[in-house]
């Protein structure tokens, strides 16, 4: 736990699954292909990678110009590459940032996430894809991205880090009595309390009992002597 981090160090698909990274098992067939996938990052993709920005969640028409004149407040841009569809050349939604300077770099990704372009809030991290050892795509299951609707949660990224796991206490041993000798006090107390508040209330309610018994023998007596002088009256109708 001393090395604890929210975000990840290097990439695990187990415990990117993992709200707090100690899940033993995937919660989703996405997770054993990322766990089963040989990913080499692409080997076409020039330029230095740890002075490159992750820009995610675009609208489809944003275009190049426009990221251009948005985040080149920060400082000056190498190159943009926005990620088309090979086949219709329409925007993925998704695009990457390469500057000149770290300094720009990092004052772009302190101030530019979750910016709003073209009505859409957008995403802004560090490239991962050849800086995060072990890393696997969204597409090969991998990834930090995903919704929960979509039953594909990813934790460990800047969008959605992890919560350090709770050391939660073994109380099982001062259940049984193991514990402190004042838990075990406590707990012999409160026995007591119990017992004694039980043996009260079955005294009280056999006190009760007679009371009862008395009251309805009394009802029973009462009824009986008033059927008995209705049947005296009816003698007396019929004797006269």
């Amino acid at each position: 736990m001393n090395d604890w981090a929210p975000i990840a160090k290097e990439y695990d698909p187990l415990k990117a699954g993992s709200i707090d990274g100690t899940d033993e098992e995937p919660h989703d067939r996405a997770i054993w292909r990322a766990m089963l996938a040989r990913y080499e990052p692409n080997k076409g993709v020039t330029g230095d990678p740890h002075l490159t920005l992750f820009v995610a969640r675009l609208n489809l028409q944003t275009t190049e110009e426009k990221l251009k004149e948005v985040f080149s407040r920060y400082g000056d841009i190498r190159k943009i590459r926005l990620v088309r569809d090979l086949v219709t050349g329409f925007s993925k939604g998704y695009a990457f940032i390469e500057y000149k300077e770290e300094r720009a770099l990092l004052k772009a990704h302190r101030d530019a996430n979750r910016l709003v372009i073209d009505q859409h809030e957008i995403f802004v991290d560090f490239e991962l894809e050849r800086t995060l050892k072990g890393w696997i795509p969204r597409r090969l299951g991998g990834g930090f991205g995903g919704k929960k609707e979509s039953g594909q949660l990813r934790f460990g990224g800047r969008d959605r880090p992890f919560r350090k796991p709770i050391n939660l206490p073994n109380m099982k041993n001062d259940y049984y009595g193991e514990g402190s000798a004042e838990k075990r006090n406590w707990s012999r107390e409160g026995t007591r309390d119990w017992r004694t508040r039980d043996r009260d209330h079955e005294r009280s309610r056999d006190k009760r009992w007679p009371e009862r018994e008395r009251s309805w023998a009394w009802g029973e007596s009462e009824r009986d002597s008033k059927e008995e002088r209705g049947r005296g009256r009816e003698r007396k109708d019929r004797d006269r």
